[in-house]
């Protein structure tokens, strides 16, 4: 069994960081990471507010770049490989791969993200990839000079309402609330946008389909008007994310919405345990929180490792 001195579970923009930290100090580090290195970043098509890039760059590069450097220093990411368990050994934990691969890590960090969260409502299930999509950076080129919907009020969903205005005929941006939560820029760049309708306090209650494909939606109304049919092509969903906790199921502590609980360095309540970015509770959800956290808890677990191999 390889024996490693920082296992870190995810390679989006915290787990990247962690890795370049990590490696940077020497230590041998290994990035799991059951799809493409650089997590929900990279379908995002263009970040302007990460420093150091004046004129912004695509979620794609910033990726790429992040992943180049962290491989630079020494860092081994091995793409579409997921982790089954964690199980802690003495004061090492066992690390078991889906491909039955083990690794004996010193400490762990666990980076595994969030992923989009759904409406709950009739037809999204059914006519998700034939018309519901949480990607506009994946599927916005297939909306060609047709009708969408944006569905949510902060700044994902104002910045791909935004992305997809460069292919739909029209973009309705629907919220529950009547002002948007997105920051205040983007929010004028939508409203000077004469592609982008707002559809004020309003929900999806149903997605409706013919042949195979989504015709429009079912909107309720929160402030007492009647509901309405919206006649659409296609819908995009930004409402929030929920936590990828499951691999930490049994080996730290959550809060009631399934964020794994750290301290402000990233240690959670299991000496040696680890987590930062999405899949902890930060109420800023961006690629430099990310990138700080995985900046923190490598430093932490650093030390731990330090200690640990001092006191053999």
């Amino acid at each position: 069994m390889e024996t490693i001195d920082i296992a870190i579970v995810g390679a989006g923009p915290a787990g990247l960081t962690a890795a370049l930290y990590a490696s940077r100090a020497r230590a041998r580090t290994v990035v799991f990471e059951q799809g493409i290195p650089g997590g929900q970043i990279i379908t995002t098509d263009w970040v302007e507010n990460y420093p150091g890039f004046p004129k912004g760059l695509s979620g794609q590069e910033l990726g790429d770049l992040m992943l180049a450097q962290a491989e630079e220093f020494g860092a081994e990411v091995r793409p579409f490989t997921s982790i089954d368990k964690i199980e802690p050994s003495d004061l090492d934990f066992i690390i078991t791969t889906s491909e039955d691969e083990q690794f004996l890590a010193r400490a762990v960090i666990i980076a595994t993200g969030a992923i989009p969260k759904k409406l709950g409502v009739p037809g999204e299930s059914e006519f998700t990839g034939r018309g519901v999509s949480w990607c506009a950076t994946c599927d916005g080129a297939l909306f060609k000079d047709k009708v969408v919907a944006v569905i949510g009020g902060g700044d994902a969903a104002a910045e791909e309402a935004l992305f997809l205005t460069k292919f739909a005929a029209q973009v309705h941006l629907i919220h529950r609330r009547d002002e948007l939560r997105a920051t205040k820029c983007i929010q004028e760049r939508c409203f000077e946008n004469d592609k982008i309708t707002m559809q004020w306090s309003r929900v999806v209650k149903e997605v409706k389909g013919e042949g195979g494909k989504v015709v429009g939606i079912e909107l309720g109304a929160t402030n007492g008007d009647e509901d309405e049919f919206l006649p659409l092509d296609g819908v995009f969903i930004f409402v929030g994310v929920d936590p990828v906790n499951t691999i930490a199921m049994d080996l730290t502590s959550f809060n009631e919405s399934g964020y794994i609980v750290t301290d402000h360095d990233g240690r959670t309540d299991y000496p040696g345990i680890y987590a930062a970015g999405d899949v902890t509770d930060n109420e800023l959800k961006q690629v430099i929180t990310a990138a700080a956290k995985g900046a923190s808890s490598a430093f932490e677990a650093l030390k731990y490792v330090d200690n640990k191999v001092c006191s053999i």
